[in-house]
Formats: structure tokens, C-alpha cells, sequence
């Protein structure tokens, strides 16, 4: 590149595609030990091939203005594909727009590398579009947006399988899926496919006290609180039954995580019992647990603890479980992930360092490194030389952080 290019406008930024060979100056570099200030990064072939202070009197390419400048975020959980996609009940849109116009939203909050939630449920199709055939749905457009995919897209877009255990068409769907997918090669150790296991039955996990299930219930379908408690006594009943099922889904993920390529997360485990459970048959994150004792257990076991990054920015769970900022004050998140709403990864990293709960580089890594860590993704979420060059600059407006540019390796 022959001219220097100045990021100094309040708004997002980013190339028509970024290009493999450049220099980036100017910047507070978030390293996973400390931000180096009028940082210099060069990078070589989609590599970051060199990090360093700035050297005076060198051209760069990119002049960084003094932004910070992160890894690109690494989000193992996203459901706001399918919020994109039904932003009302009955009101759907066509999956390659709402892919489009979601990747958006993603590129505004730094996001260069996304998980989106695909359940394979059929508990509440009639409320929320989950179902097998909405799932099957989501990967298919998952798989059609990157096939399409211009040089230079600046999101790298895979599906976290969500598996409702008590579910058999679930649990049928999500086979066949997934041995498509190992026939065809898509999946292998070195690319493994994620899958989260839960289990939403009213007065477990998530919801351990059902009155707030019935809280959601009522609020989401428009009914009276009496008329919520017995739609969900109707639905424990249903649960009950499927008892066996779920110990089928349950061994026959065991044998898969033993394949090496798939990583299993653990959905809302509430106890130490749940996570001895999960490491015995394979599993390698605890995904949003419910209490102190489950993510210390995760953690003494060396799992990746995973939660959410709109519980870090409210101080609670929206559903009476514990405080995300309170199990990062204990040491024990390793990785946050944006749930339904993609701008809270960096308001949350922002919101811990500020409120001097751990570093900037610890809070950044919650949301690069941790959660590349979680997913197997060895490639990414550090600023370090042969790290691919996904790269964000951030700068802050009345505290609050706003993506100025997004650099994707390609």
C-alpha cells in the first residue's frame, strides 16, 4: 500500500477486503500480558509476522490513531441469527438477508469469528421457530453464505449445535447431520464440530426454580401466570417421559467426543455431580453454569468455563443463577460468549477492567484466546506472531468501547 491511511472518524471501518501484506502503527496493542503502547504490527501472508513499538520515522500503512487494537472476538455461542431471522413471532426472512444483515451487527462489535446456535429441539417450535427443521435450516444457510463468500469476508461463520437431550427428533436430526458432515470431510480433529448438550426441563439447570420458567413462559406467549403454571405442568409431564432419551443422547455424545472431532460443551451445569458426569463421557466446556460450585469444579478439572457476556455488563443472571461477574471475580471464567446480543463481548471486557476486576489484557482474553481456546481454534485470538491477523480497533465514548475498524485475514 503507498498511502497512509488515518482512522480518526467516530464510525466503523474496514477495506473492501483486507489485504494479506501490511502495516499497521500506531495503536495500543492488547497483548495477552500487557498493552504495549504506539504499537507497530506487521503483517505477512495473513500472519501476524511482527509485533513491536513503533519505530520513528517508519511509513506505515495503517495508521491506527492511538485505537487499541485487539485480537478479532472469538463468540462460541451467538443466538442472534435466529433473532435476525424472526425478530417477531410469525415474521420471518429469508435466511441468506438475515445472514447479511446479522454479519453487520457482528462486524460492529469486533466479532471474526462466530458460533451460531442451531437447536436441535422440537420443545418450542410453536413459540420461538425452534425445531429440527429450523436448525436443519440454519446450517444449510451457514454452509450456503460461505460457499458464496467473497475474498476478503470479514466473518468466519460455523454453527454451535444445541442439542436438547430429551428431544429424539433432535437427537436423530443431529446424527444424521453429523455423519454428513464426517462423510463429507467437514468435519474433522483439526476442524472440529461443537456441540452443547441442555436440558431446559422446568426446576433443573437454567431454570432450577421453575416460577421463573413460568415468569417467561407467561411473558413470551401472552397468557396469564395460572395459565403458564399449567403449561408448564403439562411439559414436566412430557419431559418425565423422555427420560430414556436423554440417556441415549447422553452415551452416544460420549462416543463421539472419543472420535477427537467433536468438542462437547456442557449447557447450565448446576452441581459438581453435573460436571464429574460431563468430564466422564468426554466433555470439554461448562457452558453458563448455574452456581459457584459447578464452574470450580470445571475449572479444578481444567475445563474452559464459558458464560455470558450481557449477565457480566447487567451484575446477574436473568434468571436468578449466578453472577457472570461474580465467578470472574473468583477467577473462574475463562471465556465469555454474547448469548443473544453480540455488543455486550467488548461492553463486558471494557466493564471488568474498568471496575478494575482483572486487566485489560485478562478481560480481552475472555472474549479472543478463551474462547478460541474452548472451541479448539489453535489459529486465532492473540495478538502474536503466526496467529492469523483478525484484527479490531477499538476506542471508547463515554466509556464505552466502539469498534472503529475490523482487518480479517483471508
Amino acid at each position: 500500500m503507498s498511502e497512509t491511511t488515518t482512522l480518526e472518524q467516530p464510525r466503523a471501518w474496514s477495506l473492501p477486503h483486507s489485504p494479506r501484506d501490511y502495516v499497521l502503527g500506531h495503536v495500543r496493542a492488547v497483548l495477552p500480558d500487557r498493552v504495549l503502547d504506539d504499537a507497530r504490527i506487521v503483517v505477512r501472508d495473513g500472519r501476524i509476522a511482527e509485533i513491536g513499538v513503533g519505530r520513528p520515522g517508519t511509513r506505515v500503512d495503517v495508521d491506527g490513531g492511538g485505537l487499541f487494537c485487539l485480537p478479532g472476538l472469538v463468540d462460541v455461542h451467538s443466538d442472534g441469527l435466529e433473532r435476525e431471522r424472526l425478530p417477531r413471532p410469525g415474521a420471518e426472512l429469508p435466511w441468506m438477508f438475515s445472514m447479511m444483515s446479522f454479519e453487520g451487527k457482528l462486524r460492529a462489535a469486533g466479532v471474526t469469528t462466530v458460533f451460531h446456535g442451531a437447536s436441535f429441539s422440537d420443545r418450542q417450535a410453536a413459540k420461538d421457530g425452534r425445531s429440527v427443521h429450523s436448525a436443519m435450516q440454519m446450517c444449510g444457510a451457514v454452509a450456503d453464505w460461505n460457499a458464496r463468500a467473497v475474498d476478503g469476508q470479514l466473518v468466519d461463520h460455523r454453527v454451535l449445535h444445541r442439542l436438547d437431550v430429551r428431544s429424539r427428533p433432535g437427537l436423530v436430526a443431529l446424527q444424521r447431520h453429523l455423519d454428513a458432515l464426517a462423510a463429507a470431510g467437514t468435519i474433522s480433529a483439526e476442524r472440529p464440530a461443537v456441540i452443547s448438550h441442555e436440558d431446559h426441563t422446568p426446576g433443573i439447570g437454567q431454570y432450577a426454580d421453575r416460577t421463573f420458567y413460568e415468569t417467561y413462559v407467561a411473558g413470551t406467549s401472552g397468557i396469564s401466570q395460572d395459565e403458564a403454571r399449567a403449561r408448564v405442568d403439562a411439559l414436566l409431564i412430557e419431559r418425565e417421559g423422555n427420560l430414556p432419551v436423554r440417556e441415549e443422547s447422553m452415551d452416544w455424545l460420549a462416543r463421539q467426543s472419543g472420535t477427537g472431532r467433536v468438542r462437547i460443551f456442557g449447557h447450565d451445569p448446576e452441581s459438581a455431580v453435573e460436571i464429574a458426569d460431563l468430564a466422564r463421557r468426554g466433555g470439554d466446556v461448562a457452558e453458563f453454569p448455574t452456581t459457584v460450585e459447578a464452574a470450580r469444579e470445571a475449572r479444578s478439572r481444567g475445563m474452559s468455563v464459558v458464560m455470558g457476556g450481557p449477565n457480566i455488563l447487567r451484575g446477574r443472571s436473568h434468571s436468578g443463577n449466578v453472577s457472570g461477574r461474580e465467578l470472574a471475580e473468583r477467577g473462574l471464567v475463562t471465556a465469555l460468549a454474547s448469548d443473544y446480543l453480540p455488543s455486550s463481548l467488548l461492553g463486558a471486557v471494557f466493564t471488568l477492567a474498568g471496575a478494575q476486576v482483572m486487566s485489560l489484557p485478562d478481560a480481552a482474553a475472555l472474549v479472543t484466546s478463551g474462547p478460541a481456546t474452548a472451541v479448539g481454534l489453535a489459529d486465532r485470538g492473540a495478538l502474536e506472531p503466526g496467529h492469523r491477523a483478525d484484527l479490531v480497533l477499538v476506542g471508547l465514548e463515554h466509556t464505552c468501547p466502539v469498534v472503529r475498524a475490523v482487518l480479517r485475514a483471508h
